[in-house]
């Protein structure tokens, strides 16, 4: 009896770090083999993507600033929800936020890994446990309707996290999510914070970025999250 139950107990640890080792290796098969493409020019030929002028203005911008040009990425690739909230917390100063703090009692990715990633409703609701902040879904908005939003960027009592699709801006890759820094509106520009370090911070068109946004996650659209 005794052996067998090392034996259960054997298989069930040896199940327990396949798993561990499974799920990020889909993670990076999928991303690197089934991304989707886009047959549109990358946004990394614009002039404007990593322009050293205009992201010095740009973090100059009253939110962005409260980043403090220290933005911390994702430790692995399912995590950029969980980062992205982590870094607006940082921003709101709660200086020891991570993405562990971040999943704490959420119930969500107890290995450290997000098993297909977080929707924007799941990384709502992480966002509203972790944060006490008040966190709005904003999805199936119009061109119109998201340069709205975009307007109220700046405003230092506000954070946005975008959840879109990178294939629409860098012709290939998955779903994201990252915080919007800052607007200059007469450039019509948008400070993305990509949690992904291959990326670092980029300025994109607000009709581009929205292209992006405006995709389907499952049975939902793409949106933004307003925390307040």
């Amino acid at each position: 009896m005794a052996g067998t139950a090392r034996f259960r107990w054997l298989r069930i640890a040896l199940l327990v770090v396949a798993t561990i080792i499974a799920v990020p290796l889909s993670t990076i098969i999928r991303a690197v083999f089934f991304a989707p493409k886009y047959d549109v020019p990358s946004i990394k030929a614009d002039a404007a993507y990593q322009d050293k002028p205009l992201l010095e203005r740009a973090w100059h911008e009253p939110v962005a600033a409260t980043y403090q040009r220290r933005l911390f990425f994702q430790p692995n690739g399912s995590v950029c929800g969980p980062t992205s909230v982590a870094n607006v917390l940082r921003s709101f100063g709660s200086e020891a936020a991570s993405v562990d703090s971040v999943l704490d009692g959420t119930g969500k990715c107890w290995s450290g890994i997000c098993w297909m990633g977080l929707s924007l409703d799941e990384l709502a609701d992480v966002a509203r446990k972790s944060s006490g902040h008040k966190v709005t879904v904003l999805r199936d908005l119009t061109l119109a309707q998201f340069r709205d939003e975009l307007h109220h960027v700046n405003d230092i009592d506000r954070r946005y996290i975008i959840n879109f699709l990178r294939a629409p801006l860098f012709q290939k890759g998955g779903g994201h999510h990252s915080p919007l820094a800052a607007y200059l509106e007469d450039q019509d520009l948008v400070l993305v914070l990509d949690v992904n370090d291959k990326y670092q911070p980029w300025l994109v068109k607000s009709e581009r970025l929205f292209k992006a946004m405006d995709t389907q996650d499952g049975d939902k659209k793409r949106g933004l999250l307003r925390i307040e």
